[in-house]
């Protein structure tokens, strides 16, 4: 069976060295935390934004400030900076945190869109962080995708064990 990583590799076309790449240099010592709050809130605006109704929808319970917060924090933390998010919210268990979302290769692929249009906007952002950031979230997006299928093979599985218990007498 196959591991959530190695299904992310496959299915968004990035390996895991390439993904991990970002863990080579220090972007958040490289870029600055304007850049990254600049960069979620690009992102957000896009995805508040977005024509697609289905896709606005994944977000309409969530307040686009706390979004922009969540994500540019995450970003500072798993890019070289301080734990700005875990000291805020603990753990960021990504797959937990995305749980009550509809996480398909849709939405990743939305998602992903409108990341890309965020970060070829954001100037201060050269081109090899771009393509490294941009590998760790298509990767990562998947990660989620497969999290998400996994969690629905769950709910789908009869317990084994329900069907084996003796009636009571």
């Amino acid at each position: 069976m196959q591991s959530l990583q190695e299904k992310a590799a496959q299915w968004s076309g990035v390996d895991q060295e390439d993904a991990f790449a970002i863990d080579g240099t220090n972007l958040f010592e490289k870029l600055g935390l304007p850049t990254f709050v600049n960069l979620s809130t690009n992102f957000y605006t896009r995805v508040y934004d977005d024509e697609e109704e289905w896709f606005r929808s994944i977000f309409a319970n969530s307040k686009k400030e706390e979004a922009i917060q969540n994500q540019y924090e995450f970003f500072v933390q798993r890019m070289g900076g301080p734990p700005l998010y875990s000291q805020r919210k603990g753990h960021p268990a990504l797959i937990g945190r995305h749980r009550p979302f509809p996480v398909t290769r849709q939405a990743a692929e939305r998602w992903l869109h409108h990341m890309q249009q965020a970060l070829d906007s954001i100037a201060e952002i050269d081109d090899d962080s771009k393509t490294k950031m941009m590998n760790f979230f298509r990767h990562t997006a998947f990660f989620l995708v497969a999290g998400d299928e996994l969690k629905n093979q769950n709910q789908q599985v009869p317990c084994k064990h329900a069907a084996s218990k003796p009636a009571a007498a």
